[in-house]
């Protein structure tokens, strides 16, 4: 074997040894290993523009950032841990929920939880990842998950209400081709979807024509949009709760990697969480969205058996690059409210089902009181948008439901362990 840039190159280039798997620290020919890098731009596309199009961010920083922090994180996990950096479903509900304090203010947040999600890596990293357990276990971050991708239900069916034949094409598109679409094409649901929904649109007159000429208009080349954030105290406490949402996807991360390669990686479980929160902060220092470990990327090395980071490096590169198309931008902000709607109809029920896949993974005991009502009342404040006003800061659903749990079951664990004394 060859070692070229720090990998060692597999076999004989071409394809893997038979029941072998591509290792983070190996790669195949570097024509093969572009390639795959591209199957992982396309994987990732459709789910990290869909975020900044939602969200009303600039979609060429987003992606900048997303390539950014990809390489990034490839550099503090020391080449160990292959993954892409994309942008996070989770953010959606607080920056849409936050949308009257404008993009400075929900920038502010993204940073805000940037900054708390290194935090917890650092703790991670020196104090072991038994920390996470004891902190947040099953039950909490499940429904966390739960009511974060729930609570903004209200929109999506508001988006579908506004425009309801272009949103009942893209939605079902989405599931036609997620159920039945062959091999990477079934991965894309969500991209070919859009896509379908957007030519829909096109034809149907569907689509604002001033937003066509401002594409038409728009730059080949150039660069991408910079803004910087401000920091208000509510808009902050609305998306502190995402930060228990990205360190269950970031170790959940590492380890499907370990499984997949047969190789215990526990030990960078806080350098992860450290790359992603730092990424997540130099994104929301400058206008992008926040970024998590992408599970659209874990399907194609299960497809490919190629876990080399050198295909993650050239993921990087081509949306680095894509980033200073303000065409490309102008295109994605053309997306109709239709499509949105068809579209997250279907993501928001996704993040909710997230957190009862991890309740149901961890055989969380709903008999149990302590965790049957503390996650019943949890959800309903988040599910509901309970809104309160605390002296002159409104805190919403996601924040009251995420601290009611956070805080409520370990006193009642604690209450019902001296109640049975």
């Amino acid at each position: 074997m060859s070692r070229n840039f720090g990998w060692t190159l597999h076999g004989d280039g071409k394809t893997p040894s038979a029941g072998a798997v591509v290792a983070p620290d190996e790669r195949l020919s570097w024509p093969r290993t572009v390639g795959i890098g591209m199957q992982h731009v396309i994987a990732m596309f459709g789910a990290t523009l869909l975020v900044p199009t939602v969200t009303g961010f600039p979609v060429t920083t987003t992606l900048l950032f997303s390539g950014i922090g990809t390489a990034l994180f490839l550099i503090i996990t020391r080449g160990r841990i292959p993954s892409y950096l994309g942008s996070s479903f989770a953010f959606i509900a607080p920056l849409s929920a936050a949308q009257a304090d404008g993009p400075a203010a929900q920038l502010g947040a993204v940073m805000s939880v940037g900054i708390v999600l290194a935090a917890v890596g650092f703790v991670v990293k020196f104090a072991g990842g038994r920390v996470i357990e004891a902190v947040m276990p099953p039950v909490v971050t499940g429904a966390v998950v739960v009511l974060i991708g729930l609570n903004l239900a209200p929109a999506a069916t508001s988006s579908f209400e506004a425009q309801p034949l272009v949103a009942a094409v893209t939605l079902v598109a989405i599931l036609v081709v997620t159920v039945a679409g062959p091999g990477l094409l079934g991965r894309l649901g969500i991209l070919v979807g859009v896509v379908i929904g957007w030519v829909f649109a096109a034809v149907a007159g569907q689509i604002d024509a001033a937003k066509l000429d401002a594409m038409k208009a728009a730059s080949w080349i150039g660069m991408p949009e910079f803004r910087g954030p401000t920091f208000e105290l509510s808009v902050v406490l609305i998306a502190l709760p995402v930060v228990i949402v990205l360190v269950a996807e970031n170790v959940g991360h590492v380890k499907a990697v370990s499984a997949m390669t047969g190789k215990s990686l526990d030990d960078l479980a806080g350098d992860a969480l450290i790359a992603d929160g730092l990424a997540t902060t130099l994104a929301g220092a400058a206008g992008g969205s926040g970024t998590t470990t992408y599970a659209e990327n874990i399907g194609v090395m299960a497809a490919t058996r190629v876990y080399s980071t050198a295909a993650y490096w050239v993921a990087a590169v081509t949306a680095i690059v894509l980033a200073f198309s303000p065409k490309f931008g102008a295109l994605v902000f053309t997306v109709p409210d239709g499509v949105i709607g068809g579209a997250t109809l279907v993501l928001y029920g996704l993040i909710g089902l997230l957190g009862v896949r991890i309740w149901s993974d961890n055989k969380v005991d709903f008999t149990d009181p302590v965790n049957l009502t503390v996650v019943a009342a949890a959800l309903v404040a988040g599910i509901g948008d309970l809104t309160l006003t605390i002296g002159s800061v409104d805190l919403g659903g996601i924040a009251w439901g995420s601290v009611g749990i956070l805080v409520g079951y370990p006193a009642l664990r604690a209450l019902s362990r001296l109640a049975t004394r």
